[in-house]
């Protein structure tokens, strides 16, 4: 079985997502699936000395052979919205080239960002189609559905040009998907609405290998110590990306409401386009510490420190889907108050789970509230762990989730052929 992979990001790339993909590439190689991906050099969180070392190489091989890493130049990404979508149809032109020469090609798995990979990679299956005049398939893992998530963000409105065009761009892709894997039941939901056939799309969580994530006692985190947080207060944690659909301004503003009590400690770890604010926002304020965002082999670390764990978006924007960090924090048994859309994945997860709350979101005073709820608990001595590991084996663990990966890929097996011939 050969899948072909044109991914916009890449290792050493830091993202939130990134575990997935390394998952799912060591479970392909485990059922002696091969992989080929086409991506760009290096360009997330990663230091122009880091740049150099890629640029020589062109091609990694790993897993004994099963994954192929194709790289190709290309600048720097920045923060211009402009300069970003001038890189994206560079990149995606260069890996339909690329894609499109590709031997013996099974299966294109394609991700959902930027938001044109779906199409792209639609249009690659095609042009394979015709050129071995036989069948290809598409698998279309999606992490949002575009364009709803530039509304739910403010970028646009559903009436506009952008809208409609984006709209046309997701339901091609769609449309030429064999399979579509979303991360949540509401996600299905909005595709029906939008007119995909139920039989076409499945449900797979985003996954944590619950081996490695796991609580650690304080008296044996190192995080206190490496960061001079005293054992002795009520720590309330924030890990995570702090783009515009995060809505993490609120924690800030809900620390600011706090401040007099002074056993009440927040600890920010994060990155994104909003990190400078939260950075500036945080400044003056004496119960909030911010940190950059730690390597994700220190997730438990992270999410251990906490007596409990926020998790923030902004209004809106809870309803595409379940935070991926969710499983994390449970896993560490550690209570959750969001500050999220109520009517949501997260929220009936927190309920069945016993996991935590759902307050308003961007509403600081009622985070700041529930803050001081439980904060009361625990200087009362009431305040309980959460239980909540269990739950999370059950529905997102590692091995159970990339099972269904390589099920969903397998169903395609018929069609297999060794492209290295």
């Amino acid at each position: 079985m050969h899948i072909l992979k044109l991914s916009a990001y890449c290792y050493p790339e830091q993202e939130s997502s990134s575990h997935l993909t390394d998952d799912l590439y060591e479970a392909f190689a485990e059922a002696d699936f091969y992989i080929e991906n086409y991506v760009p050099m290096p360009t997330r969180g990663v230091s122009d000395e880091v740049r150099k070392i890629y640029k020589k190489k062109k091609d990694e091989i790993l897993y004994n052979g099963h994954v192929i890493i194709h790289r190709f130049s290309m600048f720097r990404e920045g923060r211009n919205p402009v300069g970003r979508a001038i890189r994206y149809v560079l990149v995606n032109t260069i890996q339909y080239w690329k894609g499109t020469h590709a031997k013996g090609v099974d299966v294109v798995l394609s991700g959902s960002t930027p938001p044109t990979q779906g199409m792209l990679c639609a249009l690659v299956k095609k042009k394979l189609m015709k050129k071995y005049k036989r069948s290809v398939r598409m698998v279309f893992a999606i992490q949002d559905i575009f364009p709803d998530s530039m509304v739910t963000t403010g970028i646009t409105h559903n009436e506009s040009l952008l809208y409609k065009i984006g709209s046309r761009i997701s339901n091609f892709a769609y449309r030429s998907a064999d399979q579509i894997i979303t991360i949540s039941e509401s996600m299905k939901r909005n595709l029906e609405e939008k007119g995909v056939p139920p039989e076409k799309i499945i449900v797979i969580s985003n996954w944590i290998d619950a081996d490695k994530v796991k609580y650690v006692d304080k008296s044996e985190n190192t995080l206190f110590e490496e960061y001079s947080i005293d054992r002795n207060k009520f720590i309330v944690v924030y890990a995570g990306n702090t783009g515009a659909s995060q809505g993490a301004s609120v924690i800030p503003s809900a620390a600011r409401l706090l401040e007099k009590e002074t056993d009440i400690q927040f600890e920010i770890f994060g990155e994104g386009t909003e990190f400078s604010t939260i950075v500036r926002e945080c400044e003056s304020l004496s119960n909030v510490s911010v940190h950059g965002l730690l390597p994700i082999e220190r997730v438990s670390e992270v999410y251990s420190l906490g007596d409990i764990a926020l998790i923030t978006c902004r209004r809106g924007v809870g309803k595409a889907g379940l935070p991926s960090k969710t499983w994390s924090i449970m896993a560490c048994d550690t209570p959750i108050i969001a500050s999220f859309d109520t009517d949501s994945d997260l929220e009936e997860t927190l309920r069945s789970a016993n996991a935590g709350e759902c307050v308003a979101p961007e509403e600081p005073e009622a985070l700041a509230e529930a803050i001081k709820k439980a904060y009361a608990k625990w200087k009362k001595g009431q305040y309980i762990k959460a239980d909540t590991r269990s739950f999370v084996m059950q529905f997102a663990d590692k091995k159970s989730c990339v099972s269904k990966y390589v099920e969903t890929i397998n169903d395609f097996a018929d069609n297999g052929s060794d492209y290295r011939k």
